[in-house]
């Protein structure tokens, strides 16, 4: 019965030191603000919500480029209805031309490898239209 005491120190040292990188993270954060990103000018909206492109779009290229090279689908329709081509290159950065004021601002923020640049140029001013 007196081992209950020692168990129960265990278990929240465990936690502690389980759990330390959040709380490192947590308290010593210097409170960087959001990335302030240049929008297109003039564009009336992307190919899905903001907020969706915000959470998912990487998911939404990765089903774009199986899509074009596993199936040869070229024409993604948009929960709106819209059609667009599937392509990084002309659809995304025919509006986002600058990968350092837009791409990068967010990538770096959160800390992730943009590596579509393995694979694509570098954004050029390309436009194509929306059907």
């Amino acid at each position: 019965m007196s081992d209950y005491g020692k168990i129960i120190l265990g278990l929240v040292g465990f936690l502690v030191l389980c759990t330390s990188p959040f709380w490192y993270q947590v308290l010593s954060s210097d409170g960087l603000p959001a990335p302030e990103l240049k929008l297109p000018v003039g564009e009336q909206g992307c190919v899905e919500s903001k907020e969706y492109m915000r959470a998912l779009h990487m998911d939404l290229l990765n089903r774009w480029r199986d899509a074009v090279v596993r199936d040869g689908e070229r024409i993604y329709v948009s929960t709106s209805g819209r059609e667009y081509q599937m392509s990084l290159t002309g659809t995304c950065l025919g509006c986002h031309t600058s990968r350092a004021d837009f791409c990068d601002q967010c990538h770096t923020y959160v800390g992730s490898e943009n590596y579509c640049w393995s694979c694509h140029v570098e954004p050029i001013n390309l436009r194509v239209e929306a059907r």
